[in-house]
């Protein structure tokens, strides 16, 4: 992946991470719909971040599978 790319995806996850914080305090923000989509964005262009989600979502195996699939998504439609 190039380093362009790597880039824009880390600063497309902060702000998916961002929305997302908002989005839980507001009633028209989909928080965790934003949380995921920068948590993956941030796990494809960063290894030390992939792994740290992968260890934290291991508690949670609906959020786990959740966040692969999405992972899985992005892989594909973005590249790796």
């Amino acid at each position: 992946m190039s380093e362009l790319k790597k880039v824009i995806m880390f600063c497309a996850g902060i702000i998916f991470l961002l929305l997302g914080v908002a989005g839980l305090a507001l009633p028209f923000l989909q928080g965790f719909l934003f949380l995921a989509v920068g948590a993956a964005l941030l796990a494809l262009s960063s290894p030390k971040f992939r792994s740290w989600l992968e260890s934290h979502t291991r508690r949670n195996e609906h959020v786990h599978r959740a966040i692969q699939k999405l992972i899985t998504w992005l892989e594909k439609n973005i590249g790796n």
